[in-house]
């Protein structure tokens, strides 16, 4: 498993996390965020969970429309923060990958060109945030989705030894 660090909500040191996946339109019109295909009922169930219970506000920026409307994928704030909920894991999430826990929800965080990319780790489903690089710090968005992704997306099952 991926090393683990626990992270304050203040998070100044990872303060730098933005990424944007998609061209978002501009002003408060619909952000474009492709959904994921989903490849079973427990991921198309988790994730219509975390559509109901994902806030109208997150980290001080307020909810907008997403294209196409659907319940896999959700925007905040002009640049928009984007999640897209049933994400593939990440090719850079590998054994020795640092992970880091907020809130109880472990993430992995990646630099991307726009800024950085958040995918949860450790759930039956994965869900990425995509922060731009001027929101700072970058990981405030992850500590107001910690309680809806634990509510929603539960942690997998461990069989019995």
């Amino acid at each position: 498993m991926p090393g683990r660090s626990s992270l304050a909500v203040g998070l100044a040191g990872l303060g730098l996390l933005a990424a944007t996946l998609v061209g978002c339109g501009g002003g408060s019109g619909s952000a474009k965020v492709p959904p994921p295909a989903l490849e079973s009922e427990q991921a198309t169930q988790a994730c219509n969970a975390l559509a109901a219970a994902l806030p109208a506000v997150l980290d001080g920026h307020q909810s907008r429309a997403t294209e196409p409307n659907s319940p896999l994928t959700a925007a905040w704030a002009d640049p928009a923060i984007v999640l897209r909920c049933g994400v593939g894991t990440p090719a850079a999430l590998q054994p020795t990958s640092q992970l880091y826990t907020i809130n109880e929800v472990d993430w992995l965080a990646e630099e991307t060109e726009d800024g950085w990319r958040f995918t949860t780790v450790g759930r039956i489903v994965n869900v990425e945030l995509a922060v731009p690089s001027r929101y700072e710090p970058a990981v405030n968005p992850l500590v107001d989705l910690s309680a809806p992704i634990i509510a929603a997306i539960p942690e997998p099952e461990q069989p019995d030894e």
